[in-house]
């Protein structure tokens, strides 16, 4: 499997690894958010503790498609809409 290829894979499941109590599984995060995880956080395993803490600790970075997908599912408060 191409590293590209591994890459997507891990990003299709960022967010279920995320925190699934915090952060529902949908297409449209997903989607919106695999850019983010594969800019910042690519070096931790998906559903590691390392890989969380990057996302949160990459928060004010991370993409405004990203951030307004988190808000309109309902993942993050509405106050984070940008």
């Amino acid at each position: 499997m191409s590293k590209l290829l591994a890459q997507a894979s891990v990003a299709a499941v960022l967010i279920v690894a995320l925190s699934p109590a915090a952060f529902a599984s949908s297409e449209r995060v997903q989607e919106a958010c695999k850019g983010d995880y594969l800019s910042f956080c690519s070096e931790h395993p998906v559903g590691s503790t390392g890989m969380r803490r990057c996302m949160e600790a990459n928060g004010k970075n991370l993409s405004k498609r990203c951030v307004n997908a988190l808000v309109d599912t309902g993942e993050i408060p509405r106050k984070y809409k940008r």
